[in-house]
């Protein structure tokens, strides 16, 4: 059997073990299987040695959070997200993966009227107590406020706030943070089309290739021009800035090299804010696997907030938080490990510093630390909404 990978970049691993501090699974499991080494070896006993695909191939694979975190830590450059993408890839193909319920529910997420609706009436049942904290460990809003309305057409837009599928469901409040940043900076912005929600990032790390080449190009025919195009959601701007590789066209190419986070583009234009106000103070920053380890644009969230507050770092070395997208409900045993390490460090950096709010750039991240903070007094906010609080 092939997984259509390339036998190169599966050779590039040298086995070093460098990975291995910097594997989410590997640090709550200890099981070298579960970690990007051992998951590698197990590719090339596939690919390279014609090893099965049997079940315990599948649990190797369909058990990484997908955070990269290896990728950074690797001195031999292997592209491991690209290679686990692939593998995923072939085992939804063949239908060892991404069952009929997850594909269901994906399949709701570039309809964003229903999105809009099933996550309306998912908070209400939130509230009596009727949905599992499997599915939604967060709180859900039953009521999200007006959408962004652009300020320029597409042909005169200066920038582009996509505004996606579930971050603009669950914290739609962000977008509007961000479009009073540009405003306050005098970037006039447009909004994609109708058919630009879904980035296809959720579809693209659950094997789902088709399905996510088919939502990057309607995204991309959703934001014509050359403008930036900002994202608020790590994990939706790092799967973005790979539509080149995903889509494998110099379109893809142009349009993934317009692709910035939020906080990265206003970092980059930061004397265009006006003088801000001091931010209430201090504040854990927990960085999205998906802005450090694949965008590595973490340094922007900083850079942004060090003037205005008191910036505490967690000593865990960015290791992930377990949401992982879909993953916390399709392994939320591991997922619910994975986090408990996470809120440890969050723990240890209250204790010395007596802050109470969590910083993170993700909408996967927030609801997935959520309700664990909430039980510990703290919150989860946003750094776009942090700094468009501090607006004068």
């Amino acid at each position: 059997m092939s997984l259509s990978l390339d036998p190169e970049s599966l050779n590039t691993c040298v086995a070093c073990g460098l990975c291995l501090p910097h594997c989410p699974t590997y640090r709550v499991t200890g099981d070298e299987a579960l970690s990007p080494r051992g998951r590698i070896d197990a590719m090339r006993a596939v690919e390279l040695r014609g090893a099965p695909i049997d079940d315990e191939f599948v649990e190797f694979m369909s058990t990484c959070v997908q955070c990269r975190g290896c990728e950074p830590a690797c001195p031999s450059g292997v592209p491991y997200g690209e290679l686990i993408e692939r593998t995923r890839t072939e085992l939804a193909d063949r239908g060892r993966t991404t069952g009929w319920l997850q594909r269901r529910a994906f399949s709701v997420l570039p309809h964003h009227w229903l999105l809009l609706r099933g996550s309306t009436a998912l908070a209400v049942l939130q509230r009596i107590g009727v949905v599992p904290k499997r599915f939604v460990a967060g709180r859900l809003p039953v009521r999200r406020g007006p959408a962004v309305r652009p300020t320029a057409s597409p042909a005169a837009a200066e920038a582009w706030i996509h505004t996606g599928c579930v971050m603009d469901a669950w914290m739609r409040g962000t977008h509007r943070s961000l479009a009073r940043l540009l405003d306050a900076m005098g970037v006039r912005y447009a909004t994609p089309s109708a058919d630009g929600g879904c980035c296809g990032a959720l579809h693209a790390h659950a094997g789902l290739h088709t399905d996510a080449v088919r939502l990057a190009e309607r995204t991309m025919a959703s934001m014509p021009g050359d403008a930036p195009i900002l994202v608020d959601s790590a994990g939706c701007g790092a799967a973005m800035k790979e539509y080149g590789r995903l889509v494998g066209t110099p379109e893809a190419e142009r349009f993934s090299a317009r692709v910035l986070d939020a906080n990265e583009y206003i970092a980059r234009h930061v004397d265009l804010l006006p003088s801000m106000r001091p931010v209430p103070g201090p504040l854990i920053v927990q960085d999205p696997c998906h802005l450090r380890h694949v965008q590595r644009e973490h340094g922007a969230v900083r850079q942004l907030l060090a003037p205005l507050t008191e910036v505490i770092e967690l000593d865990d070395a960015g290791l992930c938080c377990g949401a992982g997208g879909a993953y916390s409900v399709v392994e939320p045993e591991l997922a619910g490990e994975i986090r408990t390490r996470k809120l440890e460090a969050v723990d240890r950096a209250a204790a010395r510093s007596g802050a109470v709010t969590v910083v993170s750039a993700n909408p996967g991240c927030s609801m997935h630390l959520e309700g664990a903070l909430r039980e510990r007094g703290m919150t989860v906010q946003h750094p776009i909404d942090v700094l468009a609080a501090a607006l004068p």
